[in-house]
């Protein structure tokens, strides 16, 4: 199935998008391998490097090839059609390389000018305590992935700063030379994303590598007056905008489903009647159906990012409610196509390691992530629609 995802392709979009689709066979060719070793390869991701899809998130006056935040989703799209573990990386490497951006530039320079990948992991398990200039970060984290083939990982913690009233959620980055990886992911689906363990013991971090999201939300720009006004990045909602990997997954997954499931069905005859399916008003009503449920998940994917893009355009009005609720919608509409397949296939889709099986194993891990989570973003829109705060970062 080939979709038009933008109306007119840049030479440099167009290149990328290459990249993406280079990517993306690699990973499937190595499907089997990034199952077993609960990791994709470090030739895919070397090869994130070469196409210089790993910095394609980068402010551009660090050299690289700087996207939009539609262009960035098209890309992580692209790659999806072909293997979703490695979509995931390939969205959260150039996503969490840009987290830099926000630093004082001492720790952005740093971090880099060292070209070496990012992880992280946002929830604030972690302790920080007082030192001198910066801080001593102690903790455990889950669910940190791709950390195998980082140099860097931010992880959460709170810390109380002498300024404020309460505690807040910050992101300092370590090295990940100063911490302990375990090799923990043993799961369903996204296997191939490593999404290890990380534990931190009283490992110094300056304050220039500490992350204060809370300001970059509130400010949508760099703790400095001078700063690229084109970034695109900067003048969006920070949460809202960080997410928007996930439903360009769960998009690019759901496309190479109704392709297995068209391709599937045209060879199929059903023993019970003999009759071929592919000219069966059963499958024909399926494969309809689930075609034009794919469009409605492209359009929503497209007001998801206008809304982000005119943010503040548009007031800065937007609630992060309302993000929610777009992003989880169209991979609830993602898993929905990719299970209505699977019933509609039978038994012969089951086969372990067939694309079928596994694309839809990491459609629904897609829809585990706590930031896809269908139910809670619903209610926490349906509070701010009836005038109550629902507190949700997006």
């Amino acid at each position: 199935m080939s979709t038009q995802i933008l109306k007119q392709e840049s030479p440099v979009l167009e290149e990328l998008l290459l990249g993406a689709e280079q990517i993306g066979k690699l990973a499937e060719q190595e499907a089997q391998q990034a199952e077993e070793n609960s990791s994709v390869s470090d030739n895919v991701v070397n090869l994130m490097k070469e196409t210089e899809i790993s910095r394609i998130m980068l402010p551009k006056e660090y050299g690289g090839p700087q996207v939009s935040i539609k262009e960035f989703a098209a890309i992580v799209r692209k790659v999806a059609n072909y293997n979703i573990s490695a979509a995931w990386l390939t969205y959260l490497y150039p996503l969490h390389n840009m987290l830099p951006a926000y630093l004082p530039k001492a720790g952005r320079d740093e971090i880099i000018n060292s070209e070496g990948l990012i992880s992280d992991i946002f929830a604030a398990m972690g302790t920080a305590v007082k030192d001198g200039d910066g801080y001593r970060i102690s903790g455990k984290w889950n669910f940190v992935s791709g950390i195998l083939h980082s140099e860097w990982v931010g992880v959460g913690v709170k810390i109380q700063f002498p300024d404020k009233e309460k505690p807040e959620v910050c992101l300092p980055i370590l090295k990940t030379s100063e911490v302990e990886i375990v090799e923990n992911w043993d799961t369903f689906g996204l296997r191939g994303s490593g999404s290890n363990q990380v534990i931190a013991e009283n490992v110094y971090v300056p304050m220039e590598r500490i992350l204060r999201p809370d300001p970059a939300e509130a400010t949508r720009k760099p703790p400095e007056e001078d700063y690229d006004k084109d970034y695109p990045f900067y003048g969006v909602p920070f949460y809202p905008t960080f997410y928007v990997g996930f439903p360009s997954i769960a998009i690019g997954g759901a496309e190479r489903v109704i392709a297995e499931f068209k391709q599937m069905t045209e060879k199929r005859i059903r023993l019970m009647d003999g009759v071929r399916e592919s000219e069966s008003p059963r499958s024909q009503r399926v494969l309809a159906e689930i075609t034009t449920e794919f469009h409605t998940a492209e359009a929503l994917m497209d007001k998801y990012i206008d809304l982000l893009v005119d943010y503040e355009k548009n007031g800065a009005t937007t609630p992060n409610s309302e993000f929610f609720a777009l992003r989880t919608k169209i991979i609830k509409i993602c898993t929905e196509i990719a299970l209505r397949a699977l019933l509609t296939l039978g038994g012969g889709a089951l086969y372990k390691n067939g694309p079928i099986e596994l694309f839809i194993r990491d459609i629904l891990s897609v829809a585990t992530h706590k930031t896809s989570l269908y139910e809670d973003s619903v209610a926490a829109y349906g509070q701010d629609l009836f005038g109550f705060e629902s507190g949700v970062r997006g």
